[in-house]
């Protein structure tokens, strides 16, 4: 996946710089030219990371990082030489990620971005979350988090749940769900997936999920 970095600088020189860094590392970097447009700018690139100065013509930083955020949670750092406690808590506040102070080393900023790249993307690619009813299903590591709890269940539990969840809005049968524990529908004991079930619903009851899970008499369950 090529990684797109949007920088907004007006320093032609440190913008043209930090280009040509980010080309050495395999990221395609646009920098902006019209600072009335950084929203129309960020719009056609859609990046997946922005590199932000604070001072900048017609409108700081500050300013365009809180647009940004109205529309996206892409990471953003902030480059400045203003480099004071206020400044970084303002860029903190506004929305920002990281901030790095110029003169910057390269090396540095290169290991900045590439962890906020992981931690945005390449994790998130590999373990989507499912959500339903407010509540947030990581595939990554088969946790639920629902009104600020975090559930944890056994590995049958968690792929009955999935399989639900990734078929929410429809009944799923219980072979289906047989199919998912076992890959088989031999040796299948029906008796062991009620049991799995329940203790499921247990578990999403205690959280304040009454009810997210809904019996369907001769067919299966589905997720409510």
């Amino acid at each position: 996946m090529e990684y797109r970095v949007l920088i907004v600088e007006d320093d032609r020189g440190i913008a043209e710089g930090l280009c040509a860094l980010m080309a050495r590392w395999s990221l395609r970097a646009e920098a902006v030219t019209d600072f009335h447009g950084v929203m129309a700018e960020f719009a056609r690139v859609q990046p997946h990371l922005v590199l932000l100065d604070i001072a900048l013509p017609f409108m700081s930083g500050y300013h365009w990082c809180a647009e940004i955020r109205r529309v996206s949670s892409v990471p953003v750092i902030f480059i400045s030489s203003a480099a004071d406690n206020m400044n970084i808590v303002m860029a903190v506040n506004m929305g920002g990620d990281d901030f790095i102070a110029k003169p910057f080393e390269p090396d540095v900023l290169i290991a900045k971005v590439q962890a906020l790249l992981r931690r945005a993307y390449d994790y998130a690619a590999s373990a989507p979350v499912l959500e339903h009813r407010g509540a947030l299903l990581n595939t990554g590591d088969g946790t639920l988090t629902y009104d600020g709890r975090r559930v944890e269940f056994t590995k049958n539990e968690y792929r009955i749940l999935l399989v639900l969840m990734q078929n929410r809005g429809s009944v799923v049968s219980r072979e289906k769900l047989m199919e998912a524990l076992w890959q088989t529908e031999a040796f299948v004991d029906e008796n062991t997936l009620t049991v799995n079930v329940n203790r499921l619903r247990k578990k999403l009851d205690a959280a304040g999920l009454r009810s997210f899970i809904a019996t369907k008499f001769g067919v299966g369950y589905a997720v409510e």
